[in-house]
């Protein structure tokens, strides 16, 4: 039953990434089996409705897998639910709300007036000083 399970996710999971890549014109990049199971979904979406050719379809590969991974015999029904619809379920990409903003200095934490940042001109002045200073201090 073990193989059975996995068999059965690895094809529904193929099954939908080799759709995908079928809609987004990728389908001649997939290994020749996925092609040739993507051929028949196609041949079977002309005789039936799109739900029943995805069952019948993963039903396919779910029986090639359960083969290929060392299952003897018919494969046993693992789906007892009855099966999600194969529609696109993709969902909307929503943005995180905004985290909130760390205070700057200690003061602001406590409510306290934030200090303001130096202007860069004051800045070069007080290097300029500092510079005139030592070159005299040294003569």
């Amino acid at each position: 039953m073990l193989i059975a399970r996995r068999a059965d996710t690895r094809a529904r999971a193929d099954f939908a990434t080799w759709k995908m890549m079928a809609k987004l014109n990728g389908a001649s990049a997939l290994p020749a089996e996925a092609q040739e199971f993507l051929v028949s979904y196609k041949n079977l979406l002309a005789r039936m409705s799109e739900g029943e050719a995805t069952e019948a379809t993963i039903g396919a590969i779910y029986k090639a897998y359960y083969a290929e991974m060392g299952g003897a015999g018919t494969p046993p029904d693992v789906r007892t639910r009855p099966p999600e619809p194969a529609a696109d379920n993709v969902t909307a990409f929503r943005r995180p709300p905004p985290k909130p903003t760390k205070t700057a200095s200690f003061t602001a934490a406590f409510g306290g007036a934030q200090k303001r940042p130096l202007p860069v001109a004051l800045i070069f002045v007080c290097l300029v000083v500092v510079y005139v200073g030592i070159r005299l201090y040294w003569r």
